[in-house]
This record gives structure tokens, sequence and C-alpha cells, in this order.
């Protein structure tokens, strides 16, 4: 079996799609199907049922899948350890990072890291914290740059980078920018932008709520720090951003009475992975910034 051919089986089961396969792998969608066609003759089974436009694995298929990813990982991992024994820094460097850190917390290291070993090709992806855990649990980055979870899994390594305190913040025209204190309760009648359900930070602030009993109505939902601070600077409601998003003036920080609340920001990665010695020297670097 050619790990071409799994790679972009891979890529197919987890896109859905010939042409997103195609577009991962930067090959033409006639490309994939030719390898996809290869591997169902080898194996003498197809790997995908074909309806209309949907793509849906077969029963071989979702045998094939994970026995496919551990056999890439365990490829790729071999081919980083005998390049680490020469004592190198080159190879593919794959990392998930959340866009807040990648856009605000990153590009230093990033800048640097890249400037120091341009050998090293960078694949980086911008996730949800909580997908970019679940993706280096699976395998498929080495590195992730998150919101660290409260409760993390056992099997990821988290080292803690950054600690962002967390304010409450409103449009200065807004009506609960006019009082010079507020507590939880005067917050509640009034709409809320946050980051969904799910995740890390709205996790915090609801835990904060539910401690004094008191309502949290969220209307509107995204998971773009950047768009919330936006949404907010034209009065559509109050939130909660980190402070390092606030030097601006562009939002009025709310004089809300509370226990401080802050989030850890840092690196994952999992603990039974051989750390290429990119990895080891971005997550060294990283520090420093």
């Amino acid at each position: 079996m050619d790990t071409q051919h799994l790679h972009a089986f891979v890529a197919v089961a987890e896109t859905g799609s010939f042409s997103a396969a195609g577009q991962r792998l930067h090959l033409t969608q006639p490309a994939i199907s030719k390898r996809i066609a290869t591997l169902e003759l080898q194996l003498g089974s197809p790997l995908f049922d074909r309806v209309g436009r949907q793509i849906s694995l077969t029963q071989a298929g979702q045998s094939l899948l994970p026995n496919a990813k551990r056999i890439l990982r365990e490829v790729a991992d071999a081919e980083r350890a005998v390049a680490d024994l020469q004592g190198e820094v080159r190879g593919t460097l794959s990392m998930a990072t959340s866009h807040h850190i990648g856009l605000h917390r990153l590009p230093p290291a990033l800048r640097h890291f890249t400037e120091r070993y341009p050998e090293v090709k960078l694949d980086l992806h911008f996730l949800d914290s909580e997908q970019a855990y679940e993706e280096v649990l699976q395998g498929r980055y080495e590195l992730g740059a998150v919101t660290l979870a409260p409760e993390p899994d056992t099997r990821i390594a988290g080292e803690k980078v950054w600690v962002d305190e967390l304010l409450f913040t409103a449009a200065h025209n807004h009506p609960l920018a006019e009082r010079e204190t507020l507590e939880l309760a005067d917050l509640s009648p009034w709409q809320a932008i946050m980051p969904d359900a799910q995740t890390y930070t709205t996790r915090l602030v609801r835990e904060l709520f539910d401690k004094q009993s008191q309502t949290l109505e969220i209307n509107m939902v995204t998971n773009h720090l950047d768009t919330i601070k936006m949404m907010l600077s034209i009065g559509l409601g109050w939130g909660v951003l980190p402070q390092s998003l606030l030097g601006d003036g562009q939002l009025r920080v709310l004089n809300v009475q509370h226990p401080p609340l802050s989030r850890d920001l840092g690196m994952i990665y999992h603990r039974q992975r051989n750390l290429s010695n990119a990895a080891r020297v971005f997550l060294q670097l990283v520090k420093g910034f």
C-alpha cells in the first residue's frame, strides 16, 4: 500500500469530498480519484459509497480509516526519528492554533522560528481550541497553541505560556457603561455576545453567573474574539474579552464586582508522541515571547 494512496483516502474521508481532498493535498480531483481507485483495486473492495453528490465510507472504508491514520502517523514518526538522529531541525512542523493566539500571541515566535530555521516547513491551521485538542489527540497535528482546558485529557501534555485576564466590556455609549460599578445581576437583563457555549471561555463566564444564581442570556455567538470586539464596539451588547484586546480604547471596561477571571493559554502535544526536533525547539522558543 502506497502512503500517497492512504493520504488521499484519509483526506477524502475527513473532508467528504474528492475536490476538497485535492485542495488539501494540492492535487487535482482526477489525481485523487485515481489514487482511491488504485487503493480500492489493491484491497479488492470499494471504500466509498457515491450516491449523487454525497460520499460516505463503506464498511471496508470505516475499517481502514483508523489503521490508515495509524500507518501514516507511524511513517511520519519514523521519518522524523531518522532525521532527528542527526540533530537537524528540518522537516514539517504541523500545528493547530486558535484564531486569538495565532493572531495576537504567536506571530513574534513564528517570525523568529521561520527566520532561524528556514528548512522547516510550517503547516499551520486555525481551529477552535476544543477542536485543536481533538486533532492533537488523534495525531493529526504535532502541536497545538490553545486555551488550556480546565480538565485536560490525561493523554495530552499542556504547558502554560500566557495568562489572559478576562474583562467585562461594552461600547462607550452602552447603558451599562454609564454605571460606575456593576454587579452580575445588573448585566443579566442585557444581551451578551460570547463564544459558543462549549468553549472554555464561555464555560468560565457561565460558571461565574451560576455561582451567583444569575441568568446569562447569550443572544449572539461567534468564536472569533476580534468579531465579538467589533460587535460590542457598535453597541450590540456586552461581552468578556482578554485585556490584550482592549488597549486601543474602542471599548469601555465595565467595573463589574466579581472574582478575578482569567484563562490559561499555552502549547499542547500528545504524551505518547515523540516530538520532532522542530517541535521541541519551537516549544522552547515560544516560552521566550
